[in-house]
């Protein structure tokens, strides 16, 4: 047999196991009704000239590569870190390769990278959106697109979601049931869909308690935890400071608990949205709502082979997948208002009165 100086072909293979061109590729692309002699005598063909596919000739039959573009805030951030590693996790098993990319939150940067993904002939597309109508107007040639952690409008889109807003309605509860009167909020700007829920469900939560919500106590100006500490300090320098703290993502907890230690004031309820390494070992341990990038992301994923797989059929899809969470007590978010602190009638109900969680 002579073969091409580039290395073994599709064409050198089929002629090693007695096989045509056709039958050969069939086999390359996993394609059923090959005879399972068959199928083996062509992979020991491969095997024994050590052939590899070209990639980029595979795509251009298929009109689409083994390749899933996922578009998130960022990879820096420790909840998409997290989620992109279950993605691809997933995803790999199933036999696809993963390209991650950064938005930024930039609108324009999104679009623009789910475009090079659409040019790549990726398969399908997970994508966290900065807004809703982010990948409106867009041509997407009918690539399957999962949207993760915010709600996106496509017309056969599917959202992957948490209840932002009831969880954080649930942490402010939670709070409100063990004495507090003064909680603050800290977040950064909720442009985000998943921020602005977690805003709405902490108000919504005061409301239903019949306590007025301070604004001073609401901190949206915290876009990392390098903020924190300044942040902090400013609540804590009020002449009537917080009792309890509701931070809204993982980044901020992770400046917010040294900083609480930093100025001595563990004895501040806390509640985290998303959990986190060592919270469980702190003391006192933190209180989390698990929000699951782990959970969300393999949602995320099956949600995405589910599309892949029924490309071509009348399946209809989910619009919205809910991923399930929960709070987690564990000390720092059971914590009881300090005793200088007037939890009186003048702020709200007592305890006794507040209405019970459901």
């Amino acid at each position: 047999m002579t073969m091409a100086s580039g290395g073994p072909t599709l064409k050198d293979v089929a002629e090693l196991a007695s096989v045509s061109i056709k039958t050969a590729s069939r086999v390359l692309n996993d394609a059923p009704n090959v005879a399972p002699a068959t199928r083996a005598s062509v992979r020991q063909a491969m095997e024994s000239l050590d052939y590899q596919a070209d990639p980029a000739a595979r795509s251009l039959r298929a009109g689409t590569d083994r390749l899933v573009g996922v578009v998130v805030d960022s990879i820096g951030d420790v909840f998409f870190a997290q989620l992109g590693a279950t993605v691809e996790a997933v995803l790999d098993e199933a036999g696809y390769r993963v390209l991650i990319a950064s938005s930024n939150r930039n609108l324009q940067r999104e679009r623009d990278t789910v475009q090079n993904f659409i040019q790549r002939r990726c398969a399908g597309i997970i994508v966290a959106p900065t807004r809703r109508d982010s990948l409106v107007g867009m041509r997407l040639r009918n690539v399957p697109v999962v949207f993760v952690d915010r709600e996106g409008d496509l017309p056969d889109g599917q959202s992957v979601v948490a209840d932002d807003f009831g969880l954080a309605r649930l942490a402010t509860r939670h709070l409100i049931e063990h004495g507090h009167r003064r909680i603050a909020l800290l977040s950064d700007t909720p442009a985000i869909d998943t921020t602005r829920h977690r805003h709405e469900g902490f108000r919504a939560a005061t409301a239903d308690a019949g306590l007025l919500v301070d604004e001073a106590l609401v901190r949206s100006d915290c876009p990392d935890a390098s903020e924190v500490v300044r942040v902090i300090a400013g609540l804590l320098a009020l002449d009537d400071p917080p009792t309890a703290i509701i931070s809204t993502n993982t980044r901020l907890s992770l400046g917010v608990v040294p900083a609480l230690h930093q100025f001595g004031r563990t004895d501040i309820a806390l509640v985290a949205y998303g959990d986190f390494a060592m919270a469980a070992s702190l003391s006192p341990a933190v209180t989390v709502i698990d929000h699951s990038p782990v959970a969300i992301g393999a949602a995320a994923a099956h949600a995405l082979l589910q599309r892949l797989q029924a490309q071509g059929t009348d399946v209809r899809h989910e619009r919205i997948t809910l991923v399930p969470a929960q709070l987690i007590p564990r000390g720092s978010g059971e914590l009881a208002p300090h005793p200088h602190h007037d939890t009186s009638r003048s702020a709200g109900p007592t305890q006794e009165e507040a209405w019970p969680l459901q």
